[in-house]
């Protein structure tokens, strides 16, 4: 039986998330404006055979796929939301299921932290160089979700909400992490509107 963890609708793929996903992707890589589709099921390799029905049924790309033992992601994209709302679509009829049967999003862990210090920004700006860097001073946002998916959703509402810095989104495995970084003011605005994206989310 393959369970649905994770089906998020994404309209507008966001200028840095975007790019963004462009640094990670292995597939054909997501432009600013995409609509675009997370889906994460398990057993992992089931998502081979999900993936296969997506991209016959329309006319979406495949900008990443993961296959992990317990889980298997795929990520499809459009500039027209309608062939990638088909796809999923087309994808939920195989698994003879509803957007309302993928698992609910649990908030794991969210923190501000305010006037980050240079030897703490190093450190972060080290760990993980796909996205932009923290400046010291800067106000810093952290939001852990289960399942991973669906940080990016957070991520890409965010950065619609304020000018902030696109740091780090990790999407795969057991939990999902986005780090961001700005303004205070901006920090509060993108951190409000990440965890009512997820509430949003709930409540489908």
């Amino acid at each position: 039986m393959i369970e649905l963890r994770t089906y998020v609708f994404i309209d507008s793929l966001q200028p840095q998330l975007a790019e963004y996903l462009g640094t990670v992707s292995q597939g054909f890589l997501p432009v600013p404006g995409d609509a675009c589709l997370w889906l994460e099921v398990a057993p992992g390799m089931a998502v081979h055979r999900l993936t296969d029905i997506a991209l016959k049924s329309t006319r979406v790309h495949l900008g990443q796929q993961v296959v992990e033992r317990a889980f298997g992601s795929m990520v499809i994209h459009h500039r027209d939301q309608s062939d990638v709302m088909d796809a999923g679509r087309a994808v939920l009829n195989a698994l003879h299921a509803t957007e309302s049967a993928r698992k609910a999003c649990r908030i794991a862990w969210k923190e501000t932290i305010r006037s980050i210090t240079p030897d703490h920004a190093v450190l972060i700006n080290r760990q993980d160089r796909r996205g932009s860097m923290i400046l010291p001073g800067q106000s810093m946002f952290f939001l852990e979700t289960e399942p991973a998916g669906y940080i990016v959703y957070a991520a890409n509402e965010a950065e619609k909400a304020a000018s902030v810095t696109l740091i780090d989104v990790r999407a795969v495995g057991a939990f999902g992490r986005l780090t961001l970084a700005g303004r205070e003011a901006d920090i509060d605005a993108a951190g409000d509107a990440a965890i009512s994206a997820i509430h949003s989310l709930s409540r489908i």
